[in-house]
């Protein structure tokens, strides 16, 4: 079925235009006509339209922890303490509480300017630690949690093996993310199954991080899905980075890059830590920089050097990682203040005269479509048909239009002044609400209650 719409004003590969009719069949762009003529009322968006975001890092089921690791741990709190209360509030999930937290989660993106996700799904076994009958039952109630939103999806099954560097034996709170090689091949079989119906699914791998593989399964795991994403944390906290230099003799970058050639399949989750021959590998490689800005300010991670990175022609995205926030312009904001608070100057991402929230969407959609290994990110022919628009009578960008409405949906808002969104050419979300938002919440708060009340 074809299908017409007319957008006031779009964000296209080469900028702002007016008055942009896109044809649209079997979800995809097949044509885009600036200068158009409006269309009738009922196929027509009298706003501004712009690619809709990939959110290329998430684990869905933290949703429902968010929040609860404020409390100061002893004697210093960091992602190693916060990791604790993540194990303890996954030890009472089931398939039917994920699906339900991830439902949530993907209607808050949904709201928030994503329009498609690399989820890195790592939470597979039962709470003994025992594979379900259906080895990826969670990950079937991850694509359930797509299907019902609309989300589109590139799911990442993770493989991890063993609690740290040198192949060091798991803890207690990692059963329920543990495979061997065998295992993990039955998981990826049953992932494929999970999201057979879903359009445009993607199925990528992801070992989990150098602490949690031998580095002799990043080549086997990278060949079993010869062409797909392939995902891992990476060099995310100053401990992980003495770690490895203490048990493997190079710091966890160096050692991936010593160890299998990157490619532009590949997405370094975090890298945050980085000496400059690391950075620049990283560029050079192809490979994108997954970013998540607001959990790793959450999480005292520390700061990317996004505007070095980004000089050397290095790629990234944003990911909604933790889900203690969820809005695509706020990833984006936190990314160049975290960037201008470091060199205590303004305006880095962007190159001269030119405008900051233009470069970031724009780079950011590009380096995320990449990561989920779909043709999304961008307003063109040939990609899925996944835009937002925003609220042009929203008080942070009313009177204004182009470049400077973006810059100031990112920075002068307190959220995405979002308004639309469409994906897959469908519209799932109408005036800011998503269609399916009273009955998610309510399931999601019964979860909730009843999981907390047994905590």
């Amino acid at each position: 079925m074809t299908k017409t719409l007319h957008l006031a004003e779009a964000l296209l590969p080469q900028g702002f235009a007016s008055n942009v009719k896109i044809t649209i069949e079997g979800g995809v762009i097949t044509a885009v006509e600036p200068g158009a003529a409006p269309v009738d009322a009922g196929h027509s968006f009298a706003a501004m339209a712009l690619p809709g975001m990939p959110n290329l890092h998430s684990h869905a089921f933290q949703r429902g922890m968010a929040g609860l690791s404020e409390q100061r741990g002893a004697p210093e709190d960091s992602f190693w303490t916060w990791r604790e209360v993540m194990y303890r509030f996954l030890d009472r999930l089931d398939p039917d509480d994920v699906q339900a937290i991830a439902a949530q989660a993907f209607v808050e993106m949904l709201e928030g300017g994503f329009t498609a996700l690399a989820e890195f799904h790592y939470l597979h076994h039962d709470k003994d630690g025992r594979p379900y009958a259906n080895i990826a039952a969670m990950g079937q109630a991850v694509a359930a949690a797509a299907a019902e939103t609309g989300l589109g999806l590139t799911l990442l099954p993770v493989l991890y093996r063993f609690g740290n560097f040198g192949e060091a034996p798991s803890v207690h709170g990692q059963r329920r993310f543990v495979n061997d090689r065998e295992s993990y091949q039955r998981l990826l079989e049953g992932s494929a199954a999970a999201i057979r119906d879903l359009p445009d699914a993607r199925l990528g791998v992801a070992p989990h991080s150098l602490r949690a593989v031998a580095l002799d399964d990043l080549g086997w795991v990278s060949s079993l899905r010869p062409g797909e994403p392939v995902h891992i944390h990476i060099a995310e906290q100053m401990r992980e980075v003495d770690d490895s230099v203490k048990i493997m003799g190079k710091r966890p970058v160096e050692l991936l890059i010593d160890t299998i050639p990157l490619d532009r399949r590949w997405c370094l989750i975090h890298a945050t830590h980085l000496t400059d021959a690391e950075r620049d590998g990283i560029a050079r490689s192809g490979a994108v920089a997954g970013l998540c800005p607001i959990t790793e300010s959450s999480l005292g991670d520390g700061i990317f050097d996004g505007v070095r990175y980004r000089d050397a022609g290095g790629a990234f995205g944003v990911g909604s990682d933790s889900n203690i926030q969820i809005d695509a312009g706020a990833e984006l904001r936190q990314l160049e203040y975290s960037q201008r608070l470091r060199d205590r100057r303004r305006a880095l991402y962007a190159e001269e005269g030119a405008s900051t929230g233009v470069a970031l969407w724009q780079a950011a959609c590009a380096g995320g479509a990449q990561a989920c290994g779909r043709a999304i990110g961008a307003i063109a022919q040939g990609c899925r048909a996944d835009f937002i628009t925003l609220d042009v009578d929203h008080p942070a960008i009313v009177g204004k239009s182009g470049a400077e409405a973006l810059d100031s949906a990112i920075f002068a808002a307190n959220a995405l002044p979002l308004r639309d969104v469409v994906v897959g050419g469908r519209r799932v979300v109408t005036e800011g609400r998503h269609t399916a938002r009273d009955s998610v919440r309510a399931r999601f708060a019964g979860v909730m209650r009843r999981l907390l009340a047994a905590a």
